[in-house]
Formats: C-alpha cells, sequence, structure tokens
C-alpha cells in the first residue's frame, strides 16, 4: 500500500468518526479494511500451477514485516528438536559454507544442527541455549578488512564486547577463516574464542584457524576431523557410522514458464529493470560505462581505466572507498558445464530448503533458468571444496575415477596431496574436474547446491568524488594465465568488463555495482603531510587523494608535502597514468620517486627507493606526524614496506625494535598508517 492509499484510508475514518459511524461508514470502513488485508496476504504468498497439475508455492525472497519471535533461534531448535546451531559471519560465502557442512555433519554424531546467521537472531539469547540437552553453539567466523568481524557478525562482536551477560552453561567451539598475508589474522575469532570464556562458557574443542593463502579447507577438515571426537567426549555420545544426506535442498522443475522468474537480481525481482535507491548489496545499481580504455602503452599485458556513471543513483563515495562489481560467468564455460551434465539450461527450476526452520529458503534467488544460475549466482571458475569431490563420486560409473575422487576428499596424507597437486596446483575447476573424469555426469540441480555463490569483486576506486561527483573511475589489470594441464583460465570480472567498450551508435554498457565504505582516508587536516606506496595498480585510490590534494591546493590552501612511491615494470610499458602524475609532480602538487624494475640490469622495487630516502621518511612521520598509506600485495610488498619503516625508525628516531614497532602500531592506532592490500 503507498502513501496515498494510507493517507485517504486514514481521511476515511477519521470522517467516519465525526458522524458516529453510520452504517453506510462502517461498510465502507470494513471494505477498506478487507481489501488491505487480501492484498497483503496476496502479495505474501502466490501459487502457480504448472501444466503437469502440480502446485508450486513461491515463496518471496524477502519479507519485511516479521513476526517478533522469528528472530529467536532457541525457539526453532525446540520447535525442530535440535541441539546444535553453528553461526557463521561470512564475507564471501566461505564462513557460510563451513557452517552448513557442520550442520549436516551433526547428524552423523546425534545432534541435530541447523545454520544461523547472527545478523538474524536475537544472539541474547546465547544465555538460554544450555537449557537445551546436550546443546552446542558452533561459531564459523572470517576476519575481515583491518581485523574487523564481517558485516554479518558486527551486532554480534559489539555486543560481546560491551555486554557482561552470564554464558556460564553454553558449551561452544570456534573456527576462524583469515588470510596470514594480512597482520590482523584471524582477530575475530580468536577475540571471540576468549571471549566467550571469559564469560563463563565451556569451551569444547580448541580454537581453530584457516588460512586462506595456504589452504584453508585442508584446515578446515583438519580441525573438524578432530572436533567431532572432542565433541562425542564431552556428551558421552557415539558417531552413528551412517552416511549422511548432503542434500540440502529439493528441486522443483517448471514445463512453463511461471509468473516470478530471476533473470540475475541480488533480491528483489526486476530491481534491474525497475531501480530504486538505496543502492547496496542486494539492490546494486545499473551504472553505465562511459569509458574503457588501455592504460599499458605496450607488451602483452593488459589494465583499463574504467569511468562509470552513477548520476542519479544518490549514492556518495570517497577518496578510498570501493566500489563493488557482480560480473557474469562466460558464456562458453556456462555451456560447457550444461553440456557435460547433459541438461537444457532453458529449463526453469527451484531450489527449495528441505528445513523449514531456516531462514535461507533458497541458495539463490529462484525460480530461474539454469542458464542464469550458472551465469549470475554461482561461482564456476574456483577450485572445487573437497566436500564437492566427494559428493561427484558418486556419480562415476567407473569405480577407479570415482575412488580417486574419494581419495581427494578424505583426511588422509595420500588425499591431501592428491587434491594439492591435482587441484589447487593443477588449478582446476569444477568444468575441468568433470572434463577430466569423462565417466562423471552429475544432476546440475545438485551442482547448483554445491557450489558456492558468485561474489562480488571489489575494486580501490581511482578517482575523487570532488572532481568526479557523478562517474566512479577504477583501475584493473585483466587477469589471464595458462595452467599446467594446458588450459588458459580468464579472470571472471576483469574478462567481462574488457568486452565492455561504450560506443555512442550502441546500446549502454551496463553493469551493476555498489559503493563499499573503507577506512582508508585522507588526513582531515590538508596540511598533514602523507607518504603513499602503490606500485603497480596499488595507484589506484592514490590518484583520487592525489586529485583531491592538487585540487585544494589551486584554491590556494596550504596543502602538506604529497609524496608517492610507484613502482612497475617498464617507464614506456606499464607506467600506470604517467602523464598525470608527472603533471602533478611539474605543477608542485606531488613528490614523485619511480622505480621501473626491469628498465635496468638490476631490479629495483619501491622498498629500496624508500630505504634510499629515509630522512625524508623519518622527516614526515617522525617530526611532522605525517600519515603513510600502502596499497597493493600483501603478501610481500606490504610486508617489506612494514618492516623498512621499522628500520627507518630506529635508524633515524634512534629507537629500540620493539620501540620501532610500537610507534607503527601507535600510528595505526591513530589511523596514521593505513593499509588496502590483497594477497
Amino acid at each position: 500500500m503507498d502513501e496515498t492509499e494510507a493517507t485517504l484510508g486514514t481521511q476515511q475514518i477519521s470522517e467516519a468518526s465525526d458522524f458516529l459511524f453510520l452504517p453506510l461508514d462502517i461498510l465502507i470502513v470494513a471494505l477498506i479494511v478487507g481489501g488491505i488485508s487480501w492484498y497483503l496476504l496476496s502479495k505474501h504468498k502466490k501459487t502457480t500451477t504448472v501444466s503437469s497439475g502440480r502446485s508450486y508455492s513461491i515463496q518471496p525472497t524477502s519479507i519485511a514485516l516479521q513476526n517478533p519471535s522469528d528472530n529467536s533461534f532457541i525457539k526453532k531448535l525446540q520447535t525442530s528438536g535440535r541441539s546444535l546451531v553453528v553461526f557463521y559471519g561470512s564475507q564471501t560465502g566461505t564462513g557460510e559454507e563451513f557452517a552448513g557442512r557442520l550442520a549436516k555433519e551433526g547428524a552423523r554424531y546425534r545432534l541435530k544442527g541447523m545454520v544461523a546467521d547472527p545478523e538474524e537472531c536475537d544472539m541474547e539469547e546465547l544465555v538460554n541455549l544450555k537449557n537445551i540437552p546436550n546443546s552446542l553453539a558452533v561459531f564459523c567466523l572470517a576476519t575481515y578488512g583491518e581485523g574487523d568481524p564481517t558485516d554479518n557478525a558486527m551486532e554480534f562482536y559489539e555486543w560481546l564486547q560491551n555486554g557482561d551477560a552470564d554464558l556460564s552453561g553454553l558449551t561452544y567451539a570456534v573456527f576462524g577463516l583469515g588470510n596470514k598475508t594480512y597482520e590482523h589474522y584471524n582477530e575475530v575469532a580468536i577475540y571471540v574464542d576468549k571471549r566467550l570464556e571469559e564469560l563463563g562458557a565451556t569451551r569444547v574443542y580448541d580454537l581453530g584457524l584457516g588460512d586462506d593463502d595456504a589452504n584453508i579447507e585442508d584446515d578446515f577438515i583438519t580441525w573438524k576431523d578432530k572436533f567431532w571426537p572432542a565433541v562425542c567426549e564431552h556428551f558421552g555420545i557415539e558417531a552413528t557410522g551412517e552416511d549422511i544426506n548432503m542434500h540440502q535442498y529439493r528441486l522443483e522443475e517448471f514445463e512453463e514458464v511461471p509468473d516470478r522468474v530471476f533473470f540475475g537480481e541480488m533480491a528483489r525481482l526486476h530491481s534491474l529493470k525497475n531501480q530504486r535507491p538505496p543502492y547496496d548489496a542486494k539492490n546494486p545499481y545499473l551504472a553505465t560505462i562511459k569509458v574503457n580504455r588501455e592504460l599499458h602503452q605496450q607488451g602483452d599485458r593488459s589494465c583499463m581505466h574504467i569511468e562509470l556513471d552513477i548520476e542519479g543513483s544518490k549514492m556518495r563515495y570517497e577518496s578510498g572507498d570501493h566500489l563493488a562489481i557482480y560480473p557474469v560467468n562466460d558464456a562458453a564455460l556456462v555451456e560447457k558445464l550444461g553440456r557435460l551434465c547433459g541438461k537444457d539450461l532453458e529449463t526453469i527450476f527451484m531450489l527449495i530448503n528441505t528445513d523449514e526452520e531456516s531462514s535461507k529458503k533458497h541458495p539463490f534467488p529462484c525460480p530461474c533458468s539454469y542458464r542464469t544460475a550458472l551465469t549470475h549466482y554461482l561461482d564456476i571458475t574456483q577450485n572445487p571444496r573437497t566436500h564437492v569431490l566427494k559428493e561427484l563420486a558418486e556419480y562415476c560409473s567407473d569405480e577407479a575415477a570415482k575412488a580417486k575422487l574419494m581419495l581427494m576428499s578424505s583426511t588422509s596424507p595420500e588425499g591431501k596431496a592428491l587434491y594439492q597437486s591435482w587441484i589447487i596446483e593443477d588449478n582446476r575447476n569444477i568444468v575441468h574436474v568433470i572434463e577430466d573424469t569423462p565417466s562423471c555426469q552429475p544432476a546440475l540441480d545438485h551442482l547448483c547446491e554445491l557450489l558456492p555463490r558468485l561474489q562480488p569483486r571489489y575494486y580501490s576506486i581511482s578517482s575523487s568524488p570532488k572532481l568526479y561527483p557523478n562517474t566512479v573511475h577504477i583501475t584493473a589489470v585483466v587477469v589471464e594465465y595458462d595452467t599446467p594441464t594446458g588450459r588458459h583460465n580468464k579472470g571472471v570480472a576483469t574478462t567481462w568488463l574488457k568486452t565492455k567498450i561504450p560506443d555512442p551508435d550502441k546500446e549502454p554498457m551496463l553493469v551493476p555495482v555498489f559503493i563499499r565504505k573503507s577506512q582508508f582516508r585522507l588526513p582531515i587536516k590538508p596540511q598533514t603531510p602523507i607518504i603513499m606506496i602503490g606500485p603497480g595498480t596499488g595507484l589506484a585510490p592514490f590518484r583520487g587523494f592525489i586529485q583531491e590534494r592538487d585540487l585544494i591546493r589551486s584554491e590556494d590552501k596550504s596543502v602538506g608535502e604529497t609524496i608517492l612511491y610507484f613502482g612497475c615494470r617498464k617507464r614506456k610499458e606499464d607506467f600506470l597514468y604517467g602523464d598525470e602524475l608527472l603533471g602533478y609532480e611539474k605543477s608542485g602538487s606531488l613528490t614523485l620517486h619511480l622505480a621501473f624494475s626491469r628498465d635496468q640490469q638490476q631490479k629495483v622495487y619501491v622498498t629500496h627507493l624508500l630505504q634510499q630516502h629515509a630522512e625524508e621518511v623519518w622527516r614526515v612521520i617522525g617530526e611532522n606526524s605525517g600519515h603513510v598509506y600502502i596499497c597493493g600485495d600483501a603478501k610481500t610488498m606490504a610486508f617489506d614496506v612494514r618492516s623498512i619503516l621499522a628500520k627507518i625508525l630506529q635508524e633515524k628516531g634512534q629507537m629500540t625494535e620493539q620501540q620501532a614497532l610500537a610507534y607503527l602500531k601507535k600510528m595505526e592506532t591513530q589511523k596514521r598508517y593505513s593499509a588496502d592490500v590483497w594477497s
């Protein structure tokens, strides 16, 4: 009901009251109330009958009005006879996937499980979980950004930090998802594990730490294979020995096209046609690509400068924020997967959760065609995890092929070694695995249940809203590489974006996007000096920083030193935005230090330049309380930069190693040391 209807109804009721509700007025009011009730009920649920005569109940993706008890996970556990609840904090879907696997495996140990999103639960109910016999809470929590919880776990994390609930009697375990290349490795899981114990809860098994830089799948299965025996010992139970049915969803296929069909929307049906703000991860904005040009002057590599129009979207960004882009999978790869599974990709289907208590009714927006699911919703290019291989094994007619897949899904040393070499090192995706296992022809609907969701790709914004309030710029290297099996793999997003060259004589090139806020910010006072270290596309956010400070300077305002350390292979090949940067240097807005690693016999990197300009670095961060920004590779560059800065503080600031590290830590706390890095 829109605002006009609501106002009209209120006016009619008010006027009727002036006449003490005469019979005719009462009849009018009754009709209005009845009409509104019918409208709400019909919107809540719609039934479509297909030609086979069967009736399908199509649930809405989200319901705005919920009962107050809907977020009570205790009530859901009690009404469904469960005692295991697995909460997840997930930004990319892996934490949710691990939580689902643990909840399913609970049945093998007489613990019926449920997956729960802490954002949708009243987490204060943890104090009452002990009232359910043999109850257990497991937390699969990822660490994101600068040691932060994921968006959906933020409220729970803050509740633990600020509250003092009595959690005595609560039995729990925690598995963390992190990456050792980042400084704040698994910080969230470590804190939650410690904090739950401080509040009186009982740890049933040691904290597990998964490292995505190595093999997080191996870390997870190694942890859970020790976790379950500990659970059995704690509760005095035994494993049933029975294998479990990993099917979480039941399939419905349509012989006729239903009224409601999704075509790539993230949540609301037709949201890509009928756009309305606010725009976010569930409601992306279709931005028009205005510019898509090559930045590399020579060589066989490609780097794109892309400008997207956001005028009229009401989206706002700041220098240092990220642009999220929802990509689509390669059409040829989608077609091949459909062919390998022997399925008509135009078939409309839906997967319905067999767990009626679950808040997640479908793994992705349904109903849709198999083509839409494989194109927009599922990740078909990442290395499949071991539980997927185990499920694939059941579709093998050849016993040797089945045994091979089962071995790779096991926790034996031989199985782990084979998985590492055949899947990880050979870089096989799900299509490659099925191609190289000819006797395996899995059901495509089962694959749709097993495969992870296709995630948005995040790019550091390379423009300033002060200059470009209506466009967002990004800088992206096209990912392409050959694998040991002789295949040529391509990056999902950049390969797709590379084809989107705007042409005024053709339809606009549209891309679903949203803005993700960042803590990567310029100093509040422009007089504060800054050092930016960004080799390669690590330059992206600094382009926006430089634009902003140059604009302030052009207004005859005081601006502190703006120093950039940039590196690439060759000046004449991949010097990104070279003319722009040299122009800023010439005008006095920028101090530029350049490292072209392959323009001379001995390679030179930005880390070498930092050492050469130690006096300048000390002057900025030691004497003038300046800011340092690092963007780029987390594994080597960011680590090396931090080590060099620590040495400069020791040499120029007369500090001990411990004092230097403490100084850098203090800079982080003061937001004077910021990193936007990736592995």
